[in-house]
């Protein structure tokens, strides 16, 4: 079992190689091992394209001339059970018995109905033998957002905000003020690149005017979401400028401009978190970074609606103004992030 860890392990390094360019898709890796070595191996790279199994076996085949004896004497090990439909690609099932590999040991199971079981059940069907549950918790963890939008019907939520040192969110007069320090919010940057949207409300949006992108880090700039109930902020912001996808909720239209979408909620006074979630995960958004304000953050705290905070802490007293929200789960991990604090925290055990 150690040894297959080992290459299970692998797999999950590869997998996360492709972090925020793969959703709706879970990541995946794939290691194909011969005779105790790795002879090929290969990661889910982009959504639409090939998958983590059809990658590592063309590594194999484009490496060793004698690739087709090695592949039936071989081993693949994949952090996620190999699709067994047809999607974007082919079936991956598919492709492992087309190469009569004879053994494949898989991280855990696809939640997803149409793999679910059906991919280790077709293996099975020929002859494969097949090992599941190897490094089954890490493997989970690894998509706990695809294992969220797929169980619950709603994207990963992760809350993300600065509060200074006696516990204030931001100055009660509207001003702005940068409470964290350059390394933080580099750090907030690479986040936004591995999300899918980010989501503020209409003060942040009036009052920072943000422009929620990745400045400070390379990868591609999330979604943006911005909740304006009446549709008061000036279409002059930066949230409003064409670069990327933004959904705007609110009581008053449906309609399109652009690459801006307004979307209607039918009761703004009720289940707000709830149905923007719904709408966000029928748009096939997998996870969401909500950046603020105040008030919006903590409406979804107390609707329950959040699976991990990140909250940095500065060395700033601002003495008053407006209250960080307030918030309860399990501390992970509390690390510096330059000058500032960072915690993280999570609702519950999500996996």
């Amino acid at each position: 079992m150690v040894k297959h860890e080992k290459y299970m392990q692998r797999c999950i390094e590869l997998a996360e190689l492709g972090m925020g360019l793969v959703s709706p898709n879970p990541m995946v890796g794939a290691v194909v091992v011969h005779d105790g070595k790795i002879i090929g191996e290969g990661y889910h790279h982009k959504y639409g394209e090939a998958h983590a199994e059809v990658n590592a076996i063309a590594q194999v085949t484009s490496k060793f001339e004698n690739s087709a004896e090695l592949l039936k004497q071989a081993v693949i090990y994949v952090s996620l059970e190999p699709c067994a439909h047809y999607g974007k690609t082919p079936p991956c099932a598919d492709l492992i018995i087309k190469h009569q590999i004879p053994l494949v040991v898989v991280g855990c199971r696809d939640p997803f109905e149409q793999v679910d079981g059906k991919g280790i059940e077709k293996l099975k069907a020929a002859g494969i033998e097949v090992i599941t549950g190897v490094l089954e918790k890490e493997c989970q963890w690894l998509n706990r957002r695809f294992f969220t939008r797929v169980q619950k019907h709603r994207p990963y939520i992760i809350l993300k905000w600065a509060q200074t040192n006696d516990g204030f969110f931001a100055p009660g007069d509207g001003s702005q003020l940068w409470i964290t320090g350059q390394q933080s919010r580099k750090l907030v940057h690479k986040w936004r690149s591995e999300e899918d949207a980010v989501l503020v409300g209409k003060n942040t949006a009036a009052v920072d005017n943000p422009q929620l992108n990745v400045r400070y880090w390379e990868g591609r700039s999330p979604k943006r979401v911005v909740i304006d109930r009446r549709l008061e902020l000036n279409k002059n912001l930066n949230i409003f400028d064409q670069s990327t996808d933004t959904f705007v909720f609110n009581e008053v239209k449906f309609d399109a401009d652009g690459r801006n979408k307004y979307i209607a909620l039918e009761d703004f006074d009720r289940y707000v978190p709830q149905y923007i979630l719904y709408q966000l995960y029928l748009q096939d958004i997998q996870s969401v970074i909500i950046e603020g304000g105040a008030h919006t953050l903590q409406t979804f705290i107390e609707a329950g609606l959040w699976d991990e905070a990140r909250i940095f802490t500065s060395k700033i007293v601002l003495k008053n103004g407006i209250k960080a929200p307030q918030i309860t789960g399990i501390i992970a991990d509390e690390f510096p992030s330059g000058d500032d604090g960072l915690q993280i925290i999570y609702n519950k055990p999500i996996i």
